[in-house]
């Protein structure tokens, strides 16, 4: 027995959970305030039916109290007239009429009451109505504030551990690589621009001068450039030709190791 009360207890609890989570606050207000309004108008019906009732009855208790004050003059009639037995069945009929209109003032106090009540109730659940309009709009409000509160949150909270961040750094990354990668290429490619030139330069300068020396060579002894002095000129001694070829070589070696 233990175990069906336990298993039966679980069945309710998940269903009640299940109907828990299925259930959309709006929704529930709206049929709710509908389910009242469909109360209101029974009761107002109810109302209505106990009015005519009571009307009815009213007017019939008018009208047995007519019949016996009737029967009652024609008892006196019939008793001035000599006719004493027609006005004991004419007090026997206002007797009768009598006890019906005591009877059905007795139902008209009655249904007096039972209207007087259906109308306070149905006065009641008027303002019941309308106080659970105004709460509907209020808590309708409030339960469409928390639901874009939860949207919010939710996506807030996913923003942290979501794929679209890691992109984001990824993409960062990136693009700071490629920046270095151009970087450092127009710094390459600046510095062999400039070695380029600079051999240029240096290479026209040792051309320079080997022409230079090649027209003294071939000018002779007489063509090499002395120099200037305040006084007498020194004497000079002539270029060796095998001191020359050494300078020339030397020049070649250096040329060639650049």
């Amino acid at each position: 027995m233990g175990f069906f009360n336990r298993l039966g207890r679980l069945v309710r609890a998940n269903a009640n959970a299940a109907v828990s989570s299925m259930e959309d606050p709006v929704k529930i207000l709206d049929q709710s305030v509908a389910d009242m309004q469909a109360d209101l108008v029974k009761l107002r019906q109810a109302v209505a039916l106990a009015i005519a009732s009571q009307k009815r009855l009213r007017s019939q208790a008018d009208q047995a109290q007519t019949q016996a004050k009737t029967w009652y003059e024609r008892a006196e009639l019939a008793l001035k007239k000599g006719e004493e037995d027609l006005a004991r069945e004419a007090l026997s009929r206002r007797k009768t009429f009598q006890e019906t209109a005591t009877s059905l003032q007795g139902q008209v106090q009655s249904q007096d009451g039972q209207v007087e009540s259906l109308k306070k109730s149905l006065v009641a659940l008027e303002g019941k109505i309308a106080e659970a309009k105004t709460k509907k709009d209020m808590l309708k409000a409030r339960a469409q504030a928390a639901q874009a509160q939860q949207q919010l949150q939710s996506a807030v909270g996913s923003i942290g551990t979501d794929s679209a961040m890691a992109a984001f750094e990824r993409m960062e990354e990136k693009v700071e690589a490629m920046e270095a990668t151009g970087q450092a290429a127009a710094e390459l490619a600046g510095s062999d621009l400039e070695s380029q030139f600079a051999a240029l330069e240096s290479g026209n300068d040792v051309d320079d001068e080997l022409a230079a020396l090649r027209n003294q060579l071939a000018a002779g002894p007489e063509a090499v450039a002395l120099p200037s002095g305040e006084g007498k000129v020194a004497d000079v001694q002539p270029v060796k030709v095998e001191e020359v070829d050494a300078d020339l070589e030397e020049l070649k070696r250096s040329i060639d190791k650049l």
